[in-house]
């Protein structure tokens, strides 16, 4: 008999969520993991998408959240709320590469939207995305999210972001209306 899985449940985050937190963005993102999935890097960065340090301060750090989603009692995406004045900041993004196509993801998205409206009143939701990454850019654009052409510089030498494997990395940053 096959057992279906039960309703995403969504919580935030906690100090002792942080190893699970960690262990799910690097799944998503980084080795040979991160290839079961489609949102992968590993094939423009190596090393490492995140640290304990980074994931704790989301998760302490007044006017941010570190939204987690569980189900069948284990922690299955997550992503970063951060409020910045009239617009919130969207990022650490990340669904198990096993339940990635499967509409997961755009549940969370959803739900963080409503969120960040409900809880601090803002009327956009702001992101910033590898600008190489076409297929990511292009499944947030079908979320309604546009780009701006506005870029900033990777970080280039700054190991906890990751080793770049190639030298024309820049973040674009992507915008939603939220109404």
């Amino acid at each position: 008999m096959e057992t279906r899985a039960t309703r995403p449940t969504f919580r935030d985050a906690t100090d002792r969520d942080v190893d699970a937190l960690v262990a799910l963005i690097e799944s998503a993102y980084r080795g040979d993991a991160s290839r079961v999935g489609w949102t992968t890097e590993a094939d423009i960065l190596q090393g490492r998408r995140t640290d304990p340090e980074g994931v704790l301060e989301v998760i302490r750090s007044p006017g941010s959240r570190m939204l987690t989603v569980e189900q069948d009692g284990r922690i299955v995406a997550c992503c970063q709320l951060e409020h910045r004045g009239e617009h919130a900041y969207f990022g650490m993004f990340a669904v198990s590469p096993t339940l990635q196509g499967a509409g997961l993801g755009k549940t969370v998205m959803a739900e963080a939207e409503r969120q960040v409206r409900e809880a601090w009143g803002v009327t956009e939701m702001h992101m910033t995305v590898i600008s190489v990454r076409d297929d990511l850019i292009a499944w947030y654009e079908r979320r309604g999210y546009r780009r701006t052409g506005r870029m900033s510089p990777f970080p280039y030498g700054e190991e906890r972001f990751g080793i770049p494997q190639r030298d024309d990395l820049q973040f674009e940053l992507l915008v939603k209306k939220l109404v």
